[in-house]
């Protein structure tokens, strides 16, 4: 699966932005994900995993060095997007 792609899905940026501070357990993503299902939050972890963005550690999951690289990268997106917002 392409990095773009990846990124589109369903909560997968939500995931990440939710990782930016530190690690969290399973249950703790959940509910800071509006309670995300279960299977939809594995899965989208799964996936961010494999793609080296996101590791699971004994504190939680966690963004890799990459996975924070490409939070850094998606800064100038966001400030775009908040600029279109209230134009």
């Amino acid at each position: 699966m392409a990095l773009l792609d990846l990124l589109g899905r369903r909560w997968a940026l939500r995931v990440l932005w939710e990782l930016h501070e530190g690690a969290l357990t399973f249950r703790g993503l959940r509910e800071r994900c509006d309670d995300v299902s279960p299977s939809v939050l594995n899965t989208r972890l799964a996936e961010l995993r494999e793609a080296g963005i996101v590791a699971r550690t004994e504190a939680g999951y966690s963004l890799t060095k990459d996975g924070s690289k490409l939070l850094r990268s998606l800064g100038p997106l966001k400030k775009w997007a908040e600029d279109w917002a209230h134009r």
